[in-house]
């Protein structure tokens, strides 16, 4: 089959790697003149190698543990599986690869404004403003903001630290050669919260970064154009905002129905 992939992050790489193993003829649409999500902690369970193979040269540090930091008390949580610390877009250029290896063309520059007209089957994996999605008329989802930076400190250690503020929370994450500090809040309040965090954890906000974090899930009834991925869906975890095991166990789902998207809906 002829097949539109709208986004090249991790769904979108991740399904056009594995629909063109199958042999159809796949496209990936990506707007933007490189892959490769920019603004995401990278915080992803061990389980991300049992959807793709294992790279230890994506690898920026290992985590163990996670401190929960309220007001009066603090909580340490150990994870039943630990967690990697990468560079989601190195990640996503990785599965990409994959993908153009199996057959896939990947278009750059390449921006969809409306459903393409030539394909059997068209998957929407643009992200928090997928343009199919919004060519279909789906609601919108809920949106909160995250923001995060990074401090020119080395910490190798195998905690990262949660402080929870309002209906989001701050994080500190160790990489391995820097520290990133984030929020993920209201978009209203997200950055005077973020910048009274700064004051009391002593750190100065430089090269700030933000994105949108979807909430929400949304999925079409229709049987030749869907979305797919956890910000296109709005496919996140409530309480982190991350999901990119999430977002491939949606891929597989889509994958199992696949040619049959009225399936992949009710799934």
């Amino acid at each position: 089959m002829k097949i539109a992939v709208v986004g090249c992050g991790i769904t979108g790489a991740y399904l056009g790697w594995k629909l063109a193993e199958k042999g159809n003829s796949v496209t990936i649409f990506e707007k933007r003149n490189k892959i490769g999500k920019e603004v995401c902690s990278g915080l992803i369970s061990e389980r991300l190698w049992n959807f793709i193979p294992k790279n230890e040269k994506l690898i920026k540090n290992k985590v163990n543990y996670c401190r929960v930091n309220f007001p009066n008390k603090t909580v340490t949580l150990k994870f039943k599986i630990p967690f990697v610390v990468l560079s989601h877009a190195e990640m996503d250029n990785y599965v990409a690869d994959l993908a153009k290896k199996s057959g896939a063309n990947i278009s750059l520059n390449a921006e969809i404004k409306e459903i393409p007209k030539e394909f059997d089957k068209v998957i929407g994996t643009g992200g928090a403003l997928d343009t199919i999605r919004k060519n279909l008329k789906l609601k919108e989802p809920k949106n909160y903001l995250g923001l995060l930076c990074y401090v020119n400190e080395k910490d190798h250690s195998d905690v990262v630290d949660a402080w929870p503020i309002g209906d989001g929370f701050c994080w500190r994450i160790p990489r391995g050669e820097n520290i990133e500090y984030g929020i993920m809040a209201n978009p209203k309040l997200a950055r005077m919260q973020f910048d009274k965090f700064a004051q009391q954890q002593n750190f100065k906000i430089e090269n700030l970064k933000a994105a949108l974090i979807p909430q929400g899930l949304i999925i079409p009834k229709n049987k030749d154009v869907t979305i797919c991925g956890g910000d296109a869906t709005g496919l996140t975890k409530p309480w982190s905002g991350g999901g990119v095991i999430w977002t491939l166990t949606s891929a597989n789902i889509l994958l199992n129905a696949f040619p049959n998207f009225n399936s992949y809906c009710v799934s």
